[in-house]
């Protein structure tokens, strides 16, 4: 059987020939959620063998975010990945697992991760939308699709129901100022907490040089 590190090789090569529905996720952002995985991995004592490729493959399926297939891109991406890892000859006993990580990191899917290594996996993707890193995928992807910035009285929220499918900044406030109190495992809870209170400086900064307070 290959090492790891040959692994994850062919998990990159393949993931590069599969194509990304957005530039929010692109190579970096996979590179960066297994990144936080394995360190996740470590700290909270997870299989490896299931939390490496599920976290490389996860996103094998490119499906855009304001698309209506969008909550079955993580069974189809589950299903594809099984199909390159079989043809590598990666360790069947693994699959199981591996399709359910991948299955259950998305928001879209709404499906709760049942093992230590999908709510690892889960966390690690979910990282990604937090902090400076979160803050320029939200803005990435809220141009794509022509989104404004912000509402111009109340870019906050304050005294209006959030809706993201007209602002990008509300996406804060329906999904992103939440995602921590999501996170599954204590490691991820901790650096998301910090990632969290980068972003409420961030809108703080924003409304200073907006004329609008944000608190």
């Amino acid at each position: 059987m290959n090492t790891m590190q040959e692994i994850e090789q062919q998990c990159r090569d393949f993931i590069l020939s599969c194509g990304s529905a957005d530039s929010a996720h692109d190579i970096t952002h996979i590179e960066r959620v297994v990144q936080v995985a394995k360190t996740l991995c470590k700290q909270e004592h997870a299989k490896i063998e299931v939390v490496l490729p599920a976290a490389w493959l996860h996103d094998c399926v490119a499906v855009a975010k304001n698309h209506p297939d969008r909550a079955k891109a993580s069974t189809m991406a589950a299903d594809k990945a099984l199909s390159f890892l079989h043809s590598i000859h990666y360790d069947s006993r693994y699959f199981d697992a591996i399709h359910h990580a991948i299955v259950a990191h998305s928001f879209s899917a709404n499906i709760t991760p049942t093992t230590l290594e999908a709510q690892i996996v889960q966390d690690a993707d979910r990282m990604d939308a937090l902090g400076a890193v979160g803050v320029s995928r939200c803005m990435k992807v809220g141009g794509a699709i022509c989104r404004g910035l912000y509402h111009p009285q109340d870019p906050f929220c304050k005294n209006r129901q959030a809706d993201d499918s007209k602002y990008t900044l509300d996406h804060f406030f329906v999904k992103l100022l939440h995602i921590g109190q999501s996170m599954n495992t204590a490691s991820a809870r901790y650096e998301a907490h910090k990632r969290t209170q980068y972003m409420h400086d961030f809108l703080r900064q924003l409304g200073e040089e907006i004329g609008i307070a944000y608190e």
